[in-house]
């Protein structure tokens, strides 16, 4: 990781510089307040890129969107004494988005991507704007980004407005825990606006920072959601007396998947020196159903999937990412490096394999639901028939695994052309990251369901039995929230407190300290 904890402050330091960085360097954004400060290479590049832009300038060449107008009025030349004003002009009228504000280790994480991107040396904005943006960053003044409004593509243009807009003073920021107007906000925080100089409106809105920041949200959480599916899925496999062999690495070793291999080496882990596994040995069922005895497989395709998925976004966080592209003084050119196209498809394919984590917990929750060998009577109930159980908890599950299955559509595919045509296939990966973020909720609500009716039928059959290595420590984090020997009761104070020892990664983090995970 690219940085360092002060002793002094308990506060994470992030150098902004042309190392690579992976998604999860990213993690103390979504903490609190980091500190950053510029790399001297850095320095030494904008500086370089900012000379070519101006003499390309005085040379009278035609540079898109810093003396000609934007989008389908790209043919329209400006005139030099207003390039400063078209910069201001574009800011504003980009700065158009709508919706909740994005969460401000998204806005934090945001503002690092434009960094990384400006230190890079190719977008040719002034070494002032740069230390204006870190100034704001480090005294905590943080623009107010609303969610929605990028299409993902001529970068992520009215979600970055908003981010731009608080350079010169204008639209709003958080700071001191208040939501206030930025001008109010410079003037208590002592930090002056600035004029925009040329292409920094253009390079300040173009990029795939919101899309990528989304990204590395989904990936951080994503990282702990497949852990606490292998854990879900171990305390299942026991208290339906299903068979852990098929969990065995000779059988795993087989198949060329890593992930597969990762999740049976866990459930197999898990469950080691379980008697609840050892008292049904020798039993006549031949094979569990597929959500049982297939856990390596889905689970482990979903992990696979997910270090595509890394591998993709961290090779965004460290390319450039901004138009046009300034190499030296005699050329400056036009591309698409703003088109999130490769974030798109990763949060898709992200979507889809997270809702199939999703999708087996439920039918595990059914399994249960039906009753087990005689052993557990159906809907896990004290008293069939006087109590319902955990039959609605299970519909609950089913309600979140279909919504999944909507959200799982993919976005990219779903293009609309802007500007006038100009641009006309876009990615739309905001909304492939904001849908899958709601996807993972769901997840991890499926999962604390799922948890909840495996130790409610340890509770009721195998308390009397010593649990697994692993589902044992597990057993004793859900007695602290679940209150199993009542009977029949609202559910949905216990489902949501799993729910964010889940999503929080405490109850992997409790795991771990027994056992080391995958």
């Amino acid at each position: 990781m690219n940085g360092k904890w002060s002793i002094n402050s308990f506060m994470f330091s992030l150098l902004v510089s042309t190392k690579k960085y992976s998604y999860t360097d990213f993690l103390p954004f979504f903490l609190g307040p980091v500190k950053i400060s510029l790399s001297k290479e850095s320095e030494k590049n904008i500086k370089r890129s900012q000379k070519y832009l101006l003499h390309n300038l005085k040379e009278n060449r035609s540079i898109y969107g810093v003396n000609t107008g934007f989008g389908n009025l790209s043919q329209i030349i400006i005139d030099l004494d207003d390039i400063e004003k078209l910069q201001k002009n574009l800011v504003r009228s980009h700065a158009s988005g709508i919706g909740e504000p994005l969460s401000l280790g998204v806005v934090r994480t945001v503002i690092f991507l434009k960094l990384l991107t400006f230190a890079k040396g190719y977008s040719g904005v002034s070494l002032e704007l740069v230390k204006k943006i870190i100034q704001l960053f480090n005294k905590n003044v943080l623009p107010v980004i609303p969610k929605k409004g990028s299409v993902g593509a001529s970068g992520d243009l009215a979600p970055l407005g908003h981010m731009a807009l608080v350079l010169i003073g204008e639209g709003e920021v958080f700071f001191q825990g208040k939501r206030l107007k930025t001008a109010l906000a410079l003037k208590m925080a002592k930090i002056k606006p600035l004029s925009l100089k040329p292409k920094e409106g253009l390079s300040l809105i173009n990029g795939t920072q919101v899309s990528t920041a989304i990204a590395i949200k989904t990936l951080l959480d994503g990282k702990n959601l497949l852990s606490s599916a292998d854990i879900a899925g171990a305390l299942s496999v026991e208290n339906s007396f299903s068979s852990r062999k098929v969990f065995q690495k000779r059988i795993h070793a087989l198949k060329q998947h890593p992930g597969q291999r990762m999740s049976a080496k866990n459930i197999y882990k898990l469950l080691n020196k379980s008697e609840i596994v050892r008292s049904h040995n020798n039993c006549s069922n031949i094979q569990d159903p597929y959500s049982f005895r297939c856990i390596p497989h889905v689970h482990g395709a979903s992990r696979d999937m997910f270090a595509n998925a890394v591998n993709i976004i961290n090779n965004e966080i460290n390319s450039v990412s901004d138009n046009p592209l300034v190499f030296d003084e005699n050329l400056i050119v036009s591309s698409g490096h703003f088109h999130a196209e490769h974030v798109a498809m990763a949060l898709d394919s992200l979507a889809f394999s997270f809702s199939e984590l999703g999708a087996i917990s439920e039918r595990r929750i059914h399994y249960f639901m039906k009753g087990i060998q005689g052993k557990i009577p159906p809907f896990v109930c004290k008293n069939p028939g006087l109590d319902s159980g955990y039959m609605i908890a299970h519909v609950t599950s089913t309600s979140l695994a279909s919504e999944n299955k909507t959200l799982s559509h993919p976005a990219s595919v779903d293009s609309l052309p802007t500007s006038g045509g100009q641009e006309d296939l876009v990615s739309m990966a905001p909304w492939a990251g904001l849908k899958l973020i709601r996807i993972q909720k769901n997840v991890n609500r499926i999962l604390a369901i799922e948890l909840i009716v495996a130790g409610a039928a340890n509770s009721l059959i195998s308390s009397n039995l010593k649990s697994g290595h692993g589902t044992s420590k597990v057993l004793d984090i859900l007695k602290k929230f679940c209150a199993f020997s009542k009977g029949d009761r609202s559910l949905t104070s216990e489902i949501e407190s799993v729910y964010n020892i889940l999503s929080s990664g405490q109850l992997y983090r409790d795991i771990s300290q027994h056992l080391t995970l995958e």
